[in-house]
């Protein structure tokens, strides 16, 4: 399990397109999600890997690969926007951090 889920259960709520409503721990939505999701799914959830080894992941390893997976669809989706702006809520508040995606 990765390390937001072992300290508390957070969990992000979505609806499919019949309005059925999921607790997840994570998602992705809006133009780009068919790019983001099954990175998601395979970096954080561990699908679809041979001999995956979960380790738990560290913060500064998690907003990493958030940055670099909004990247990555940032050059295939032309509604992504130039910039991420990542939030880690916690028991001590909330810290945002914007990131730059494109350089054109």
């Amino acid at each position: 399990k990765q390390w937001y889920q072992r300290r508390v259960a957070i969990t992000a709520g979505s609806y499919d397109p019949v309005g059925s409503y999921e607790r997840e721990t994570y998602r992705a939505c809006g133009s780009a999600s068919a790019i983001i999701q099954p990175l998601l799914d395979n970096q954080l959830g561990y699908k679809n890997q041979s001999n995956a080894n979960p380790a738990p992941l560290t913060r500064d390893r998690v907003r990493t690969m958030v940055r670099d997976i909004f990247a990555a669809a940032s050059e295939r989706d032309i509604y992504t926007g130039d910039e991420v702006e990542i939030s880690v809520i916690d028991a001590n508040g909330i810290d945002t951090q914007r990131f730059p995606l494109r350089s054109d």
